[in-house]
């Protein structure tokens, strides 16, 4: 039922698209002629509110940096440090302004559209950035760029407003009382789409949030557009809308890093060939087997794999079918093993699997079993294994015992000459 109305709204996209639009600028124009006027106090909430969830998401993208050298975060994090350091200037000066009397709250403070530009203008060479120049593997290269970046843009803007001889100001009886809020909304509209076809290919909760914000934001001028004083009803939902969206955007990092951090404990805990757990793991897995036997007095048994003539298999047929021999291998002991056990790549074509609470009738039974499913597996080249088992313990008290015991019996089974083909015999070797 979700998916179906997932379907039916991305085929509808655009209509939808073009009834909230219409939707948003009637409530724009209703509340044009609110009679209603907020308290300047809720105005500098919003801005420190707003300033400080810059400034987290700024170091919160440089910590990223640090681990992913991504230089697009890198920028945008340069660009929200200077947009929250500029709204929390403002907040200094909005007192000044309501203070002047009604002439000065007719026109549009110009440290808001300093900021709101600039902060459109950085997302904007951001995207150029990331699609026009190359990749260097030097941080402080890529931190050298950044800033060239965030600093030519920040001059530009500041270059354009300040030196500009048309104050912005604020027109009660036009359509648009504020037209200058007209240029923020298209750039950032500009970022939006550009975002948004960037999360066609990296399609994270940290793009998608992105681009929402991106979109609050022209939904944030828009609404200004329709203020015709400060602290009216345009302008304080424009405020709610400014800071919603860094709050989306903090909300999509704060998701993507998760997703990272889980990444990142995945591959620390995991083989990268095989998706099975790594030595380190196996050994953390062997000391709690020891600790959990210390107190309750039940067995348990680790057996050792090791693929029959994997060299030759190399030779003959390319080592990428060699590496698949591995994966064949690594697939069955995670598909026939108990969930309660633990396999693991040992190192090169060989492989363990901790058995808790098994003593040598269940290790020779699980041996048996994968034996048999990897011989009848259907996949050429025919593979083999050879494996061996220790049980704790009774075959040695202590992990370096345990693999000893293990290993001499695995080698035992490849000195045989008939090796793996004789299924019985593999008891005998436990």
């Amino acid at each position: 039922m979700l998916n179906q109305i997932r379907v039916w709204c991305w085929r509808l996209r655009w209509f939808l698209g073009i009834i909230g639009a219409v939707a948003f600028l009637a409530m724009a124009a209703w509340l044009r002629h609110l009679p209603f006027s907020s308290e300047p106090i809720l105005y500098s909430y919003l801005q420190i509110v707003g300033s400080l969830l810059c400034f987290t998401y700024a170091a919160n993208a440089l910590v990223r940096f640090r681990g992913t050298h991504d230089r697009l975060t890198l920028i945008l994090a340069f660009g929200f440090v200077l947009s929250g350091a500029i709204e929390i200037a403002a907040t200094f000066n909005f007192y000044d302004i309501l203070a002047s009397g009604t002439f000065s709250q007719m026109r549009v403070p110009l440290a808001w559209m300093v900021s709101r530009t600039l902060l459109a203008m950085v997302l904007i060479a951001a995207l150029i950035v990331e699609r026009r120049v190359p990749n260097s593997r030097d941080p402080g290269r890529e931190m050298a760029v950044a800033l060239v970046v965030v600093v030519g843009v920040a001059y530009m803007t500041s270059a354009a407003y300040f030196g500009s001889p048309l104050e912005p100001s604020m027109h009660p009886w036009a359509l648009l009382s504020r037209p200058g809020d007209l240029l923020p909304a298209i750039l950032f509209g500009i970022a939006a789409v550009g975002f948004g076809r960037r999360s066609l290919h990296h399609a994270s909760p940290g793009d998608r949030a992105f681009c929402l914000a991106l979109w609050m934001n022209v939904g944030c001028h828009v609404l200004a557009t329709q203020s015709e004083r400060l602290l009216d009803a345009p302008f304080t939902m424009a405020q709610f809308l400014k800071v919603g969206s860094y709050a989306i955007v903090l909300g999509g990092a704060l998701l993507d890093n998760a997703r990272l951090f889980d990444q990142v404990r995945q591959l620390a805990v995991t083989d990268s060939l095989t998706g099975l757990s790594n030595y380190r793991t196996l050994i953390n897995v062997m000391e709690t087997e020891i600790q959990r036997s210390h107190r309750t007095g039940r067995p348990f048994a680790i057996l050792l794999f090791d693929l029959d003539g994997l060299k030759a298999i190399n030779d003959q047929h390319g080592h990428l079918v060699g590496s698949r021999a591995i994966c064949r291998l690594a697939s069955v002991l995670r598909i026939h093993s108990r969930s309660m056990d633990t396999a693991a790549r040992y190192g090169g074509d060989e492989f363990a699997v901790v058995l808790p609470e098994a003593g040598q009738e269940a290790a020779a039974s699980v041996s048996r079993r994968i034996c048999e499913r990897l011989a009848k597996d259907g996949e050429l080249p025919h593979v083999t294994v050879s494996v061996g088992a220790a049980v704790y313990p009774r075959d040695g008290e202590t992990i370096e015992s345990l693999f000893n015991t293990a290993d001499k019996a695995l080698y035992g089974m490849k000195r045989r000459p008939d090796g793996i083909r004789a299924l019985a015999r593999i008891a005998a070797c436990l």
